[in-house]
């Protein structure tokens, strides 16, 4: 499975039984479509681009110059890499950073169910994450979903919590300013990193060329 954040977090809401905090609303009104410091190519730090068979398997992120963020990996080995656009959101409060997605635009990458258990249906659901970026290296942290849960219950945040064997289904409700409240009055996201990425110094336009420079080398072996 690609090591993309993302990715990995849809992978989870697809397969169900999976731990999960989404919110209905966004972060805020001072949302930002652009954050400069995301511009570049990007891949997971831990990543070595192959797959268990010892091929290779290229994944990561691209952020172009008007800030469009797109999603890569190569299904096939030597093969073309397929890119998937995913709208994001930049959030800055309280001296931290914040990228919100909704599920709608994680559907690009397959179908998502909606949020678990909650009536009526809403029309978009948000996922939050924390970010840090020094120099070339960028850190995600998730919404940690047993504080999220803990919070619900303790009648904290208001929301609903699904807890079943193999699974947690936090769903945080407000408005916008509740959401905002929400990450500066408590303490909701995991207390390590998740992600790392490291910036390459490549563009992907040359990123893609050495990939079929590669191919074609391999080919006439």
């Amino acid at each position: 499975m690609p090591k993309l954040a993302w990715i990995a977090l849809l992978a989870c809401v697809l397969l169900g039984g999976c731990v999960e905090t989404r919110f209905e609303s966004p972060l805020g009104d001072n949302i930002e479509t652009c954050d400069t410091a995301w511009k570049g190519l990007w891949f997971s730090a831990d990543d070595d681009g192959r797959r268990a068979d010892g091929e290779r398997h290229e994944t990561g992120m691209h952020v172009d110059e008007a800030c469009a963020l797109t999603l890569f990996e190569q299904p096939e080995a030597g093969g073309p890499l397929k890119h998937t656009r995913i709208p994001v959101n930049f959030v800055h409060a309280g001296g931290n950073d914040y990228v919100v997605v909704t599920d709608v635009a994680l559907r690009a990458l397959g179908d998502i169910a909606p949020p678990y258990d909650i009536d009526p249906v809403p029309q978009k659901s948000y996922f939050f994450a924390k970010y840090r970026i020094r120099g070339d290296r960028l850190e995600l942290r998730n919404v940690d979903s047993n504080k999220a849960a803990r919070l619900v219950i303790d009648g904290k945040l208001d929301g609903t919590v699904a807890k079943g064997r193999n699974s947690l289904h936090v769903y945080i409700r407000g408005g916008r300013q509740q959401m905002l409240d929400a990450v500066r009055r408590h303490d909701l996201f995991e207390d390590k990193p998740a992600y790392f990425f490291k910036r390459s110094s490549q563009s992907l336009q040359d990123f893609e060329r050495s990939l079929r420079k590669t191919a074609a080398t391999e080919s006439r072996r």
